[in-house]
């Protein structure tokens, strides 16, 4: 680890011009470390930029840096840029659009804590011990030495508060609640960004919560809970995909409960499987047989059928795991 993070320290000393991207539908992960990342090349005299596919989603624009991401690539991507950090991102592809004109960049670098990373750059810097990306970005910029602002701070404190549900999934650690503390020390406002990110919600997306509480049903002697989130019913509140964020813990917080899933209806026909587990039960495995990804308590993957269908195949498999 210590020598792929030297390796990158190279690429960022003798570059001169970067791109920073991440996923398609963003989280705090994502976006805090995209950013997190272009302070500090800025910081080191750098030229960077910030692209996603998608737009970020309201309750994380308050992160400081967020109005620079851009959601177009420039025509001539390839000469422009001398590297691209790609982060949070098991596989190029996942980039969505854009992911080709990024390929064809001289240098990509590879930043992840997915276990079902691709490790499609010869610069991968992949540990899923990790409870986030951010901590990686962090133990990045401990290696170089650098002075942390307090906007570096405070979007890598976002980064690792949302990927671990609020330090409480099991990938949280000594180490990440070291990198907490040393955050906070350096400026990062625990109460200001937890109203910013938890306490923030659009109406829309509270009225898109009730309808999909409706749904709430039990499997598997009730190990198993699951909720469905229907293209009419965002339609009728008004609400984006965006706001589904946070519903698949839900069914997981009720007692009893060991996996939970949110089924979530696309415009373009498959459904999107979000997973939860607690303790020992791995999801990563059931995303995986659906050629999605993710950790053992926390995937996704997308799944072509109706609704009976794809919740019949989603069964099969957890009930192998439970």
């Amino acid at each position: 680890m210590m020598r792929m993070m030297d390796r990158i320290l190279d690429i960022i000393d003798r570059s001169r011009t970067f791109l920073i991207s991440s996923h398609e539908r963003l989280d705090g992960d994502a976006v805090g470390s995209e950013l997190a990342l272009y302070g500090l090349l800025r910081q080191t005299g750098k030229e960077a930029d910030v692209y996603n596919q998608d737009a970020t989603p309201e309750n994380y624009r308050f992160l400081p840096g967020s109005q620079v991401i851009r959601q177009e690539l420039p025509a001539d991507c390839a000469s422009r840029y001398d590297a691209a950090f790609i982060v949070d991102c098991s596989d190029l592809s996942r980039v969505g659009r854009g992911s080709e004109k990024i390929a064809r960049i001289g240098t990509l670098v590879n930043i992840d804590h997915h276990i079902s990373n691709s490790m499609f750059s010869e610069f991968s810097y992949v540990d899923p011990r990790a409870s986030s990306t951010g901590e990686l970005i962090y133990r990045l910029i401990s290696r170089m030495g650098c002075s942390v602002t307090r906007d570096i701070a405070t979007n890598l404190y976002a980064a690792i508060l949302t990927d671990t549900g609020g330090f409480h999934y099991g990938t949280t650690g000594r180490e990440t609640l070291i990198a907490a503390g040393n955050l906070v020390g350096w400026g990062a406002d625990p109460q200001e960004i937890s109203e910013n990110i938890y306490e923030n919600n659009p109406l829309a997306k509270i009225r898109l919560l009730s309808k999909a509480l409706d749904t709430l049903t039990f499997d598997l002697d009730g190990r198993f809970g699951y909720m469905v989130v229907w293209q009419k019913d965002m339609q009728a509140v008004g609400a984006v995909p965006e706001h589904t964020e946070g519903f698949v813990d839900l069914p997981r917080s009720i007692s009893g409960v060991e996996v939970s899933a949110l089924f979530s209806e696309q415009h373009n026909g498959p459904f999107k499987v979000s997973f939860r587990s607690k303790g020992e039960v791995n999801v990563e495995r059931v995303a995986r047989a659906f050629d999605g990804g993710g950790h053992r308590n926390a995937s996704a993957c997308r799944i072509q059928g109706d609704f009976e269908t794809v919740y019949s195949r989603v069964l099969d498999v957890i009930r192998d795991g439970i």
